[in-house]
């Protein structure tokens, strides 16, 4: 392998951990079809850059097994499409945050990210238009991934009229973290967007879990 083909492989590998949570080395290597010892190779520099980090997970009487999993450096290292551009948004938009919440006080803070958030909600009914309820799911993944989400969606089957949709990062994590309420009403924003619809929270980013979804199911 050529040092021009590495700097892939290891984004390769953060994207592979970003939608698996956590894996081994051996995984890893099937995946990519490459030696194991090549994939450990680029698990260490990653692992040296602060980007992923493992754990020993004890399987019988034998060695422990290491999986690896995404630092929070790691995911912040994928959010980005251009690390200074990104910290200098982030920087005002938390400074501005911080700015309101001490002049006007948090719970006016919370009504105007609420506000921020129905506004939202309109424009992606807007641009998400009419059609089947598959056909506004996918188009209101396609306008997460454009704000720079990591999202998918399938199918529950055997029905259409349910579907997950599930983002493997937060665009706005940093924001997150200081004003939780910020993503407190996303289950509204979606309802709005892609009504009529149900819409309930199976897995979250602010818990601990390696991935926010959601479940869909049309009224």
């Amino acid at each position: 392998m050529t040092a021009a083909q590495q700097p892939s492989t290891k984004q390769d590998i953060l994207h592979y951990l970003l939608r698996q949570g956590e894996a081994s080395a051996q995984a890893i290597a099937e995946e990519f079809k490459l030696s194991q010892q090549a994939i450990r190779r680029h698990l260490k520099d990653l692992e040296t850059e602060g980007l992923i980090a493992h754990q020993a997970i004890q399987v019988g009487m034998g060695r422990p097994n290491y999986v690896y999993e995404l630092s929070s450096q790691g995911r912040d290292r994928l959010r980005r499409t251009d690390d200074r551009v990104s910290d200098r948004y982030d920087e005002f938009a938390l400074s501005l945050l911080d700015t309101i919440a001490e002049t006007v006080g948090q719970d006016q803070v919370r009504t105007i990210l609420r506000k921020q958030w129905e506004r939202k909600a309109i424009e992606y009914q807007q641009q998400i238009g009419g059609g089947s309820l598959e056909m506004r799911v996918a188009k209101l993944v396609e306008l997460r991934k454009a704000e720079g989400y990591m999202a998918e969606y399938h199918a529950i089957e055997p029905t259409d009229t349910q579907f997950i949709i599930t983002e493997y990062n937060c665009a706005i994590s940093h924001i997150a973290e200081s004003f939780p309420s910020v993503c407190g009403h996303e289950l509204e924003m979606f309802e709005i967007a892609l009504q009529p619809c149900k819409v309930q929270r199976t897995h979250w980013l602010a818990n601990g879990e390696h991935r926010c979804g959601y479940l869909i199911q049309a009224k």
